[in-house]
């Protein structure tokens, strides 16, 4: 079954894209926590952390440098802002499609 992120990224379902390159993408959470909340997403499907393999080291890297840039752009760099991804239902984990969380616009 095709997740929602699977959904974007195939422009089935249409979102305000922040970043698209041909690795990933990038949008605002729909429910964020903080005045900037964006999912930078892989095309590629990866369903938890758990999943990744040896050979998606430079996609991760590639997902933190985008969330940097992104940061920057949104001019959070200097105030601060935090990078998380969820893994499995304990750890908060919705929608099974690996994607990191920049947080930031407030004293988190």
């Amino acid at each position: 079954m095709s997740t929602i992120f699977k959904q974007i990224i195939d422009k089935k379902i249409n979102t305000n894209l922040i970043y698209e390159d041909k690795l990933c993408i990038a949008f605002n959470d729909i429910n964020p926590i903080a005045p900037v909340h964006i999912l930078i997403v892989p095309k590629k499907e990866i369903p938890t952390i758990n999943d990744l393999t040896e050979d998606d080291k430079d996609l991760v890297s590639h997902l933190i440098f985008t969330a940097k840039n992104i940061a920057k752009e949104k001019n959070i760099e200097e105030s601060g802002y935090r990078l998380f991804f969820n893994c499995n239902e304990d750890g908060g984990q919705t929608i099974y499609h690996i994607h990191l969380h920049l947080v930031g616009g407030k004293k988190l």
